[in-house]
């Protein structure tokens, strides 16, 4: 087993003292039940950090394909059909070999220097993944062969021609230290014959499927592109994967790479400014949610949310994918939304049929509170009716829905708390949302439905916890038919229970803050559940290197149910450690499990990525960290505006400044500027808060960095009392404001 020791020194933020602390090693945590790591961050001076994470393992690298390297997957929004560059630059379209993975386009190896070695084979002279300014989907490399460095850079086409097509441009680049041959060679494996025409590569069937420049020479004999380089020199490639008809004439023409790549750089970023626009004092976040946004755009096919591409996860799933489809709306793409969540309407799994229908309720109503789009609402009348009468029609005489699957994996018969918490929740918000869309005889008979419903799943709840256990347990398999796990992620079903409970937090069955909730969140974290704050796992057997394993963007609403009841610190355990060891580096690529173990120095497994669950994971912890429109006193409808309430300490040292523009609200746009001036002894925030509809109350909070104090806050020559934590109460205020606290050091 890969084993590690390491010794922290930190400085205390202006208090000048340092605290070392010997951390736990690999072994100790894969094998302790307390997140040793997420507990040595609580205790780094200001919290925790992305800083503090990173160098606690290699980075995520590694998949069961034949390509051993991670995908990248490139391509144009919506499109259906999307290609796949290999991490370490080694070709586009690789076959996958292993189970699971589905073949694109003809495979496309590439090989650098005189001996003809595939690109970035040895990972110890690879530099990259890069993302062009830091988050475009343009993916840059660089692999150093001999005396020679090689660059390669790739990216999809935007043009509306081309994009149907999965075309890919590709550049080279050679820097020699001495006089070198500087070779690079295009392998094409395909299964039937190639030919060359003219600047391009053509099937058996005379169609294209790759166009080269005027650098490159075919090689015939061998079935081979190659380029003998000299200095300065480039040589770019166009790579289809769905083939073109002869005629089409080649985009490289006229200086078409760079042409190309501008239009590429231009739609994505005007995409963007389409969104709410965030910008922290920290890039690597910055970067991080352009790129997670930008990510999800690619993995769009058509008008549903694809879970992953070119493997068996290239499908809608209705959970992850309303989870994703959510994160899209609170970043303001609210047309896109629209069209994702309409086809997660339609999505049904034996045994799965209750559980997705409170998903599907839910999901109106999140659609709904953001929007107040009626005509959204009435467009799906016929969906949402169907799944009221599934649910309220499936009930015994108990009150409770009858036995279903356990999840999505395990179809093991149970009256399910997951499938009663979603139900439950779909059908309270969905009253209260007919009662603002003017539906209000159905709103009543929903509310009361909804207001019993509850109460008897509390009723089961309370029969079936297990009370001989520190703290008691409560079960996903209600009445007995489910045993406390310890440590959880020991046996199979504990790890199930361990990703499912997660759902039961934050669908809040439970009542948020209750004695039952709080429960449920301790046994997680006191029994195995956590790493770094992610969700653990137990894998199946056979292509990992351990049996230790996290599946973190199920533990996004553990995450979320941290956010609500207002523990910053813990909640920023579980974005930090999901952004450092949850997400490839530099890449921001997620999979659907990751290992702890590393396979070697150099990286660890990961399963089936991309992966757009994992990427709503940091997407919507970030935007709660930033703003919150809660439901607080938990009757269906957000009344509370937090602002600012989670944020990292750091964001607010001196001269640092927090913007957010253009973020929807359950009460409407918002848009914020915080500057930090501590030195002046001040925060300043300019405000611009919601006014399409009223907001019940207002908090806004000033995190700041260990040692400093709030001490007033005013708006206008009214002054507002702040609280130990930094928060005032704006109470309804609403449009363009400003708030001056007055800070001290401690």
């Amino acid at each position: 087993m890969f084993s590690m020791a390491v010794l922290v020194v930190a400085v205390l933020a202006g208090v000048g003292r340092t605290r070392a602390e010997r951390l736990a090693t690999v072994e100790e945590v894969v094998h302790s039940k307390i997140d040793l790591w997420g507990e040595a961050a609580l205790r780094q001076p200001n919290g925790p950090s992305y800083e503090f994470f990173e160098p606690l393992l290699p980075a995520l690298r590694y998949v069961s394909a034949d390509f051993h390297y991670y995908p990248i997957v490139l391509s144009a929004p919506f499109a259906k059909q999307k290609a796949r560059l290999i991490s370490n630059g080694s070709g586009i379209n690789l076959r996958g070999g292993a189970r699971g993975w589905r073949d694109v386009g003809v495979p496309v190896m590439f090989r650098v220097g005189p001996d003809e070695f595939l690109f970035g084979n040895n990972v110890q002279h690879l530099e990259g993944p890069h993302l062009a300014e830091g988050f475009l989907p343009i993916v840059e490399m660089n692999c150093k062969h001999g005396e020679c460095s090689y660059s390669e850079e790739s990216f999809a086409a935007m043009d509306p021609a081309l994009c149907d097509h999965a075309l890919v441009f590709t550049r080279f680049g050679v820097k020699q230290a001495r006089k070198t041959p500087m070779r690079v060679c295009v392998q094409v494996d395909s299964k039937t014959a190639i030919k060359a025409g003219e600047g391009r590569l053509q099937n058996e069937k005379g169609e294209t499927i790759l166009w080269f420049d005027g650098n490159w020479k075919w090689e015939a004999t061998r079935g081979l592109l190659s380029c003998d380089f000299k200095t300065n020199l480039t040589a770019t490639l166009a790579i289809a994967t769905v083939p073109f008809a002869e005629a089409v004439a080649s985009p490289l023409a006229t200086n078409g790479y760079v042409a190309q790549r501008d239009l590429a750089v231009n739609e994505w970023k005007k995409l963007l400014d389409r969104g709410m626009k965030v910008e922290v004092p920290e890039p690597l976040v910055n970067n991080a949610w352009r790129s997670l946004i930008l990510q999800n755009f690619s993995l769009m096919n058509g008008n549903s949310m694809r879970y992953s591409a070119a493997n068996q996860y290239d499908s809608v799933y209705e959970s992850e994918g309303s989870d994703a489809t959510t994160a899209m709306l609170l970043w303001g793409f609210t047309k896109e939304s629209a069209r994702l969540f309409e086809p997660l309407m339609d999505v049904s799994r034996k045994g799965m049929e209750l559980n997705y229908a409170g998903q599907k309720l839910e999901n109106v109503a999140v659609y709904f509170w953001e929007t107040r789009d009626k005509q959204f609402l009435d467009s799906l009348r016929p969906k949402w009716e169907r799944e009221v009468q599934r649910i309220v029609g499936a009930r015994d005489s108990r009150g409770l829905l009858p036995r279903g699957s356990y999840c999505n994996d395990i179809p093991m018969p149970i009256i399910s708390l997951n499938t009663h918490g979603k139900c439950w929740r779909g059908l309270r918000d969905l009253s209260k949302v007919l009662g603002e869309a003017g539906y209000e005889e159905e709103s009543k008979r929903l509310t009361r439905v909804s207001s019993e419903f509850r109460s008897n799943i509390l009723t089961a709840v309370d029969q079936s916890i297990f009370t001989n256990t520190q703290p008691p347990f409560v079960p996903i398999a209600l009445f007995g038919d489910e045993q406390p796990c310890d440590p959880i992620c020991a046996t199979k079903m504990g790890s199930y229970w361990n990703l499912v409970s997660n759902f039961v937090l934050n669908f809040g069955a439970l009542e948020p803050g209750s004695q039952r909730e709080t429960w449920l969140t301790q046994y997680i974290q006191q029994h195995g559940g956590l790493c770094m704050g992610m969700a653990r796992s137990l894998p199946a057997p056979g292509w990992w290197v351990s049996p230790h394993n996290m599946n973190p963007l199920y533990g996004m609403h553990y995450g979320l149910t941290l956010l609500r009841r207002d523990e910053p610190d813990r909640a920023l355990v579980t974005f930090y450690g999901m952004l450092a060891q949850g997400l490839t580096r530099e890449t921001f690529v997620a999979g659907e499990g990751n290992s702890i173990v590393p396979l070697d120095a150099f990286g660890r497994q990961f399963m089936m990525p991309p992966n757009s669950g994992g990427n709503a994971h940091v997407l919507q912890m970030l935007r709660y960290l930033l703003v919150q429109d809660f439901d607080l006193n938990d009757d269906g409808e957000p009344d509370t505006l937090r602002l600012c309430f989670s944020t990292p300490r750091r964001w607010l040292e001196d001269g640092k400044t927090i913007a957010v523009e253009d973020a929807p609200t359950a009460f409407g746009p918002l848009s914020m500027k915080v500057q930090s001036k501590l030195k002046a002894g001040e925060v300043d925030v300019e405000l611009s808060l919601p006014v399409r509809n009223k907001v019940a109350r207002t908090l806004f909070r000033a995190r700041l960095p260990e040692g400093w104090k709030v001490i007033s806050a005013n708006v206008g020559a009214k002054e507002f009392v702040v609280d130990d934590s930094g928060t005032v109460d704006l109470a309804t205020l609403a449009g363009k404001q400003n708030v001056r606290f007055k800070v001290v050091r401690q």
